[in-house]
């Protein structure tokens, strides 16, 4: 039986209803006069911000609901890929964002014009384009049902329909006008709010649950008889499935790439880092972020490990077993968190849960809104218009920006909405595919961005071909793609951070093959002259 919200549920809409309006008019109320301004903050965005930013970006309404589920069904080693994401970010804090500043870049697809042509950049542009739609839709997808199910307590398509609607246009008129700054700013807000929701559920939860701290350790460690420890932290079998996609090989290789991929060539989360004064400071940012989500990430997975004791230890809740849990609600099937929620979270609570499920939401769609149109315009439109033998305004750019947000929003409202009636016709989890899909972008991305860093090779051409490889190889390794082309005793399951090696490596080998026109070009041109 879905609670009814009280009275202090609805202060709590209201604080967080004053927060946004109120933030949102300060925010806003300087206007970008440049793309410079409205795309990059003017290079004057303080570190610490940049870092909560970068941080927020990265988790989403599927961290907030997936993460707990992550404690509740597994253990502690998804924690462990947090030293890919170090050395990653330790990679691209000495490969790629001093050539940024040193190209001053808008997008970081820009790197690719200087080496392979403009055709390389567009080519980029679009890949990421075509991943983060479905990747940032699936997300917005997941919030607007958690939102639905709290808020109207159905998930019929018009309330799911509506409550997509409410957090696009929010998260739209939160940042079109002051840009990126905005987005910045909104989002040191909405990780404090979404931070303290997963406090305040992690106190409720200890204080529910009789047992002491020691009664709890001791039951995580042994949670059922032969069972692993639910505290494991690193895992070292050689498991290439999808099951053993957290263990220390993987953190190493797989999740390695994933970071690298995600903090120096998904414009998503790089453009935070570009908003810095300085290469030196964006440095900073990035590995202070890295250090701030092992904290953060730690407390979903916490929560998880409280529902295992709360719902799988009876013997701990000093209560007779009431037989298997079934998570479901209108026939769907929920997270572990959600039905907590829904059924369990004390009054006043269950609010602060439901903004923080939407905090999560808008951080991460106004991110993508920004990012998404700052590859639209300086990738895409500028070049079209210069190509054209247009000399535009800066102001115009700035407008173009705004415009290309509320285009972004709209394609993401109706990809979050396709979702809803996709999920009707597929099997396929939709959580595993929002945290999943940008593989599908990063293979070729990898493959192409370590021809131009570390070879002389590659051109547009090859680009191309890598970006769409890229593309194909990690779409074969999706069962229902497997299952469809191979037969049945030759199927196999490879966890996606295997899928991404495999990817990059194909990918890299593939736009190595092309030869690079304009370096041969400068060479003959100067022998020419000699």
């Amino acid at each position: 039986m879905v609670s009814v919200y009280s009275g202090l549920d609805w202060l709590v809409f209201g604080l967080y209803g004053t927060l946004l309006i109120g933030s949102g008019l300060y925010f806003n109320r300087k206007k970008s006069i440049n793309t410079n301004d409205y795309f990059l903050g003017g290079n004057a965005i303080p570190t610490w911000m940049v870092a909560i930013s970068v941080l927020a970006t990265s988790q989403s309404a599927a961290t907030f609901l997936g993460g707990p589920d992550q404690g509740y069904q597994g253990d502690l080693s998804y924690l462990a890929t947090n030293v890919g994401a170090v050395i990653a970010a330790i990679l691209v804090s000495i490969i790629l964002i001093p050539k940024f500043y040193q190209n001053k870049v808008y997008t970081v697809y820009e790197l690719l014009e200087k080496r392979m042509g403009s055709a390389a950049k567009k080519q980029a542009g679009l890949m990421y384009l075509f991943g983060r739609i479905f990747a940032s839709g699936a997300r917005l997808y997941m919030a607007a049902l958690a939102v639905s199910m709290i808020l109207f307590g159905n998930i019929d398509a018009e309330s799911v329909i509506i409550a997509t609607i409410v957090l696009t246009v929010a998260g739209l008129l939160y940042t079109v006008f002051g840009g990126i700054r905005s987005v910045i700013y909104g989002d040191v807000i909405q990780c404090a709010v979404y931070v303290s929701a997963a406090v305040f559920v992690i106190y409720f939860l200890y204080q529910a649950i009789p047992g002491n701290f020691s009664q709890i350790i001791d039951a995580l460690q042994h949670p059922a008889p032969n069972a692993a420890s639910k505290l494991t932290l690193f895992k070292f079998d050689w498991d290439f499935s999808s099951a053993g996609v957290f263990n220390f090989w993987s953190a190493i290789t797989g999740f390695v790439l994933l970071n690298f991929a995600a903090f120096g060539l998904d414009q998503d989360m790089t453009q935070r880092i570009l908003t810095c004064k300085n290469s030196k400071e964006a440095n900073k940012a990035m590995l202070m972020s890295v250090a701030l989500v092992i904290p953060v990430m730690l407390l979903f997975i916490v929560i998880g490990l409280l529902l295992f004791i709360f719902y799988q230890r009876p013997d701990i809740m000093q209560i007779s077993s009431s037989g298997e849990l079934i998570q479901s609600f209108q026939g769907e099937k929920i997270t572990i968190f959600m039905y907590y929620v829904l059924n369990e979270i004390p009054a006043g609570v269950r609010g602060l849960v439901t903004i923080g499920i939407i905090a999560a939401a808008l951080s991460t769609l106004n991110s993508g809104l920004n990012s998404m149109s700052s590859v639209i315009v300086n990738d895409i439109y500028r070049p079209f218009k210069e190509k054209q033998g247009g000399k535009m305004e800066e102001i115009h750019y700035v407008k173009a920006g705004q415009v290309g947000m509320a285009l972004v929003a709209i394609i993401l409202c109706f990809m979050a909405i396709l979702c809803f009636y996709w999920q009707r016709y597929t099997d396929m989890p939709l959580l595993k595919f929002a945290l999943s899909v940008m593989v599908f972008s990063y293979s070729g991305l990898l493959g192409v961005y370590f021809t131009a860093l570390f070879t002389k090779r590659g051109n547009g051409t090859s680009v191309l071909l890598a970006l769409i490889i890229g593309f194909f190889i990690t779409l074969f390794f999706q069962p229902y793609v497997m299952s469809i082309v191979l037969p049945e005793e030759l199927l196999f399951d490879l966890g996606f951070t295997w899928q991404l090696c495999i990817g990059a490596v194909v990918s890299f080998l593939v736009c190595l093959s092309g030869s690079n026109k304009s370096a041969l070009n400068t060479v003959n041109s100067g022998v020419e002259q000699k």
